[in-house]
């Protein structure tokens, strides 16, 4: 059975929706604690996700084993092992691959439009032609050197980017399970109030919005999955 390696910066952002597909393809799933487990067994996966979290992924005096987590991610992308990467997991990829990773100018929190490079619409992302997804960081990043841009939104350029077939980095939240969205909105609620977002706009919009995201999900994934190497 392949395996699936799931590293967690913190427990409620996690796979979501990504996990009954991932199963579902024969995935054996594991999941990991950044700075509690050794990621070690991470990184030996056959498959390995970076989820989100409320950190940047610069922050290295703070979370000294953010160095340790993107040394092994470093490694990992040498050698172009399937990995995919969810908000700060994309920006932990971009950070491994030597790109700038730092605050933006305007946190994006809230579901919102993204448009699909050439690229993009060539890509697993074409589902999500016309389709508004969960936006919710503050940091941004550079483009990786040989990475390709997928999407962009209005507030950021690069929102979602690959590095060949293998990689995969998105910085916005397809994999979110509207159904859960209140531990989103419990779990983040200082910063929802640091940035004057009213909790009732976002339970509004998951609900809303709820009924299409599991297959909008789905399809994403076995996309992506479908063209991996190997």
């Amino acid at each position: 059975m392949k395996t699936a390696a799931v590293i967690r910066h913190i427990q409620f952002e996690d796979l979501g929706l990504f996990g009954a597909p991932l199963a579902a393809a024969g995935y054996d799933i594991r999941c990991f604690d950044a700075g509690v487990d050794d990621l070690a067994a991470a990184y030996a996966a056959d498959l390995t996700v970076l989820c989100g979290g409320p950190i940047g992924a610069y922050q290295d005096a703070d979370y000294p084993w953010l160095v340790d987590e993107k040394r092994g991610l470093a490694a990992r992308l040498q050698a172009m092992r399937p990995t995919l990467g969810l908000c700060l997991g994309a920006q932990l990829i971009a950070a491994a691959l030597g790109a700038r990773v730092y605050p933006g100018h305007a946190r994006e929190i809230g579901w919102g439009a993204i448009t699909l490079s050439p690229a993009g619409q060539a890509s697993p992302l074409a589902v999500l032609q016309d389709k508004p997804v969960l936006h919710w960081h503050g940091d941004t990043f550079d483009l990786p050197v040989n990475a390709t841009l997928l999407a962009s939104s209005a507030l950021y350029p690069n929102q979602a980017f690959a590095l060949g077939p293998a990689v995969l980095g998105l910085q916005f939240h397809p994999e979110v399970d509207p159904a859960r969205i209140e531990q989103w909105l419990v779990g983040h609620a200082s910063e929802l109030a640091a940035a004057s977002i009213p909790v009732n706009w976002l339970r509004d919009e998951a609900g809303l919005l709820g009924g299409a995201a599991p297959a909008i999900a789905e399809e994403l994934l076995q996309n992506w999955l479908a063209q991996l190497p190997g």
